[in-house]
């Protein structure tokens, strides 16, 4: 293999990357984030799932009269333990649809920052707020 293949090849390979990267930071219209319901909820109860193919809770959580009690699961187990999520406040998405993960129906989506080392810190208001309360 001479040089200028060895040019072209690393060339390509940062092609590849840069469109990756450009796929991964698609961007959506507003109208297509307004459909997002990003709503305020408190977590109520909190069971091991050991079923999930990586370990992962079932969340049980509140989001006030009008959108209710939604069940969840969550790969957070790096970072919290059981008896620390109960009561926390979380950020959610709650119009997806219904989705089968193993023998259990997630109802809305706990939203989180994935850390390097693949860990989830939840995302989390900064000031308790009335449950149920859409993201602005």
């Amino acid at each position: 293999m001479g040089r200028g293949d060895s040019l072209s090849r690393a060339t390509r390979i940062r092609q590849i990357f840069v469109r990756w990267q450009e796929a991964l930071m698609l961007e959506i219209s507003w109208q297509d984030f307004e459909k997002v319901e990003l709503r305020l909820g408190t977590i109520v109860s909190v069971e091991e799932f050991p079923e999930a193919r990586k370990p992962a809770y079932k969340l049980t959580t509140d989001f006030g009269d009008k959108i209710g009690i939604k069940k969840s699961s969550a790969q957070v187990t790096d970072l919290y333990k059981c008896e620390d999520l109960v009561g926390k406040q979380i950020a959610a998405v709650v119009n997806f649809p219904p989705k089968q993960i193993g023998p259990f129906i997630s109802e809305c989506l706990v939203t989180g920052f994935v850390q390097e080392d693949a860990s989830v810190v939840l995302a989390v208001p900064d000031k308790p707020a009335n449950n149920g309360s859409r993201l602005a």
